[in-house]
Parts: structure tokens; sequence; C-alpha cells
């Protein structure tokens, strides 16, 4: 296989490219000199915008999305946000060129399949209640809905934006929410745990699981949270034993998980569980931003400042980690445990290592 060498999360301004990449995005554009190509470059490590200027523009038609490039140009800095302004370009087969698609599809470390079993086995461990438990299971082993989220996306671009994304940050908020339901007895752990499985789910739908990450149309019609509720309806009518009061209670953690009405949350969080859910829904994708920010194509930290993040609206600072130093009683060597037949009181009672009390 031909063996991809520049990666988008290494470009500098200023850095000369050749190399392919592919389309997630290609739109043709009018500007006062002529029309113009604005296309979005993608492979396993992220995304950059690149710009194809009149007169060369015309060269190109039928531009679009999923297909692969290989691309000669040089990297630009405007507004603050890296750019590549194209000299040459030229669609390819990816098979007859012998590409490695992997290079080009940004997927999780851990994989897909792996995550959710992880997932099935911690809400085995953790639900008590057979109508959540039954809830949970008939939702991961329907068919349509394990075959989404195997390759679903946590969202288009902002986090967890790769192959087994929406799996990634879904656990994340489910280890999060025990946490937070071990610090605070007092809440519903296990309605907290189902709403964390559920809040999400319809974003499994929402955008389609390619190279691109577009919004489907139900996607831009609906919106994730309507679709979860949808697909989660007809499970939640199946269950026996469900009382009403639950199923409502776990609605309303799937409607309030954005937190405030003009994020997109059709209610804003009315239970302790809700404001759980939010806060830890909002951690953790600003968590994953952040680290992705601050890691390097090869996965290493970087050092010191970031570039400029549009989304956070700021630079990110990798700063020194404390040093962790060895306490001198973890340097003592561990003293053997006494044993049973040694001790002082049995000693005392009469027995003895060599008495033949059992």
């Amino acid at each position: 296989m031909k063996q991809k060498k520049t990666f988008v999360r290494e470009l500098a301004e200023g850095q000369p490219v050749s190399d392919v990449f592919a389309l997630s995005q290609a739109q043709r554009k009018e500007a006062k000199n002529g029309p113009y190509w604005q296309l979005t470059l993608t492979d396993s490590t992220g995304s950059i915008e690149a710009r194809i200027w009149h007169p060369q523009s015309q060269q190109y038609e039928g531009l679009k999305a999923e297909q692969f490039v290989h691309v000669t140009g040089q990297v630009a800095s405007f507004k603050d946000q890296l750019q590549m302004n194209v000299n040459d370009m030229a669609v390819i087969d990816p098979a007859a060129a012998g590409l490695d698609l992997t290079d080009f599809l940004p997927s999780s470390a851990v994989p897909p399949a792996e995550l959710l079993q992880e997932m099935e086995e911690f809400l085995s461990a953790e639900l008590t209640f057979k109508p959540w438990a039954t809830l949970c299971k008939n939702v991961l082993r329907d068919e349509r809905i394990r075959t989404a989220l195997l390759s679903a996306p946590g969202a288009k671009s902002i986090h967890h934006a790769y192959a087994g994304g929406l799996l990634e940050h879904t656990l994340a908020i489910m280890r999060i929410c025990k946490a937070m339901s071990e610090l605070y007895p007092q809440v519903d752990k296990e309605v907290l745990l189902v709403g964390a499985l559920c809040h999400d789910l319809g974003k499994a739908f929402e955008l389609s699981h390619g190279i691109s990450r577009e919004y489907t149309d139900a996607g831009r019609l609906l919106g994730h949270i309507q679709i979860g509720l949808e697909v989660l309806e007809p499970f939640l009518r199946k269950v026996k034993d469900l009382p009403e009061a639950l199923a409502m209670h776990l609605k309303h953690l799937v409607i309030s998980h954005h937190g405030e009405l003009e994020f997109g949350s059709p209610s804003r969080p009315q239970t302790v569980e809700a404001f759980i859910l939010h806060h830890a829904d909002n951690m953790d994708s600003k968590i994953n931003t952040v680290q992705g920010a601050l890691t390097a194509a090869d996965g290493e930290e970087l050092e010191g400042w970031s570039e400029y993040h549009r989304t956070l609206g700021r630079y990110l600072y990798q700063p020194m980690r404390t040093p962790r130093q060895v306490r001198e009683a973890e340097k003592q060597p561990r003293k053997a445990a006494p044993r049973s037949e040694d001790s002082p009181l049995l000693k005392a009672m009469g027995f003895s290592s060599t008495s033949n009390n059992p």
C-alpha cells in the first residue's frame, strides 16, 4: 500500500505540501475576481480548509465530498487559522493508487467493538433494576442501532469527531456519572446511567459515517435529541414493569442534557440527575477538545502553546506536569504477613503451629 507522508496535524504556516487527502467538503463560490473552490481536506488526524483561486479554479468541475485528491500547495495563515492554497490538484482512485484508507478515516484509539463490549459489561455490572437492564440490552442488541454505533462519530468536528467517537464519549459519560453518584449517594444512579447511555443515541443517525460526516436529512430537520427520543420510544413501550414516572424522567434526561434552551436543549435540567448528566456531557466534550488540540499526529503531547482554537476562542497551553516522587514508605520492602498460627492471641488460647486442633 502507498504510505501517506504528510498529515494535517503536522502542517505549519509556510510549509509546501504534496500528498493525498480526502475531500470532506467541496463548494464552488464567487469572489470579486471570479469563482473559486472552497474545500476541506481531511485525513486521520484532522481537517484543513483549502482554496483553489480563479482562474485556476475553472480547471476543476464536479468536485464533491468523499473524493480522494492529490494536492500540491502551500500552507498559509488566515485569521489565525491555517489554510492551504492549492497550486495543483488531481482526483484519484484510492484503490488504484493503493491507498491505506485508515490514513484518511479518523478512529478512536480503542477499537469500537471493544468499546461497545465494555459498555455492555459496565451496564450489566451496575444495573440491578430489571426493567432498566432489559431496556439497555434491547437497545444495544438491536442490529440497526449496534451497526450505527460502531462507526458513529461523537460530533461533526468539535469533539470525538471520528469513528467510534460516540461510543468513546458515551462510555466516558457513564463513568463520570457513576463517580458522581458515589459522591452523592442520594442520586438515582441507575436512571442516571441509562440516561448517559441514551443521551446522544440520536447522534448515531444525525451524521453520516464516512469521511465527510455530513448531517443526514433527519439530522438537519430534527436534530439528535428528537431523533434519540424517537429511537428510544418503541423500546420503552416494550419493557415490562417500567413505571411511567421513571420513563418520563429518562426522557427528561435526554432532552435536557444540553443544559440551556439557547444551546439546543428543549428543556433545562430540573432534577439532580439531569444536572449531573448535563455537566458530565459538557466536561467530557471540552476535555476531549482540549486534549485533541494539544496532541500531535503521532499521539505525543505538544509542548507550550497551541494554535488559536476557533471553537474554544482561545490559545491552549500544555503546562509542566508535577513530578511524581516515591514516598519513603513506598521504597521500603513489605514485610511478610505473620502466619495465623503465630498469632499471640492463638498462642494465648493454647494453639500453636504444632497443634493438631482443626
